[in-house]
């Protein structure tokens, strides 16, 4: 019963750390990138493409940690559409990364993965 009672108190003190870090990125995505990406996710049709349900975003986290820190040029394909445009780098802190892009996997339809500090800072080299 114990073990019960301390694995159920564990997932809950995790799980509320997981909706902070999502709470704190969704502030930090409606400073950021909101403008290009949208509210729901879904870009500019033809210009910034979807975060929404992408299956550029859930192939590769590390890929994603290191488009937000350098930003990117040229073309890509999300979701079987071309889109070549450039997205500017972030002057976000690891923090607020690791914060942004745990909302952005959390939310539309994506795969759930948790972005650390400590992830985005292996990408900074």
């Amino acid at each position: 019963m114990k073990k019960l009672l301390f694995s159920i108190a564990f997932i809950t003190i995790a799980l509320q750390g997981f909706s902070q870090q999502a709470d704190k990125g969704k502030a930090v995505f409606a400073k950021t990138c909101i403008a290009c990406h949208q509210a729901t996710g879904a870009g500019i049709p033809g210009a910034f493409p979807p975060l929404a349900k992408s299956d550029y975003l859930n192939k590769d986290v590390t890929r994603a940690i290191k488009q937000v820190i350098k930003g990117s040029n040229g073309a890509i394909v999300v979701n079987g559409l071309k889109f070549n445009g450039a997205m500017p780098a972030q002057t976000l802190n690891d923090k607020d990364i690791a914060d942004v892009l745990t909302y952005v996997y959390s939310s539309w339809g994506n795969n759930k993965t948790v972005v650390t500090p400590a992830m985005v800072k292996a990408q900074r080299k």
